[in-house]
């Protein structure tokens, strides 16, 4: 049975590849008053390491944590674009963007790019990996549905951080800057939670049904197969 303890730890590639790279930024710049090029810098931090430590240990880059380091590096050198606040403001909404077109274009390229970090919320032994495995290479009854909830999924989170930014840039040409200045971070926030609920109940909570009753089924098998097993070929 997984403990209170270990769903929150499920959900830790998510908070470390999305949430706190945004709300780093936001924290920084909205909440200490920092300017948009210290705020970007910091921000960095995060997706650095975890590109390059996914590089040490896997041999290949998170795909996720480098398209946001790359677009934060990129708003590092637009930072010093006009000062007009109401400018810098829209401006701000580019980070999120970015990374929702990133995704939305890797489910349309046939690679989700939020499965990396949904994998390890949903694989969390030997049996549900050989699932995963089997539901990812055709090989499952299930196959097609799963893949299907994968694509929704990193749809949801695209979706979510695209009307994050139109919302932004909206409110920053129409509600007052020093109101934007703080809604902007509730908004950004919103953006996230919709991912994590939303994507949750159409894509995440399925998929780990899926994979729950695909382990399921992997094991009753190697069971029927084992020597003196009731049905086994050795048994009869």
């Amino acid at each position: 049975m997984t403990t209170k303890t270990g769903k929150s730890n499920d959900f830790l590639p998510l908070i470390v590849d999305v949430a706190i790279p945004l709300g780093s930024y936001y924290v920084f710049k909205d909440g200490f008053g920092m300017s948009t090029f210290a705020s970007l810098a910091l921000s960095a931090v995060v997706p650095a390491l975890r590109t390059g430590w996914s590089v040490v240990r896997d041999r290949k880059a998170n795909v996720l944590a480098a398209l946001i380091l790359v677009v934060t590096v990129v708003s590092l050198a637009l930072s010093f674009v006009s000062g007009d606040p109401r400018l810098l403001l829209a401006k701000d909404s580019g980070v999120s963007s970015t990374i929702g077109i990133g995704i939305l274009v890797s489910v349309a390229l046939g690679r989700p790019m939020m499965t990396e970090g949904l994998k390890p919320f949903l694989i969390k032994d030997e049996a549900r990996q050989a699932a995963w495995d089997r539901l990812m290479d055709g090989t499952a009854a299930a196959s097609a549905d799963f893949r299907r909830k994968e694509r929704v999924f990193s749809v949801v989170w695209g979706v979510a951080l695209l009307v994050e930014c139109i919302v932004r840039i909206v409110g920053a040409y129409t509600v007052p800057v020093d109101t934007m200045v703080w809604l902007g971070t509730v908004i950004m926030l919103g953006a996230i939670g919709v991912g994590i609920v939303v994507g949750g109940a159409f894509g995440a909570g399925p998929m780990e049904r899926m994979l729950a009753a695909e382990a399921e089924a992997g094991a009753t098998a190697e069971d029927a197969e084992e020597p003196g097993a009731p049905g086994s070929a050795v048994a009869a």
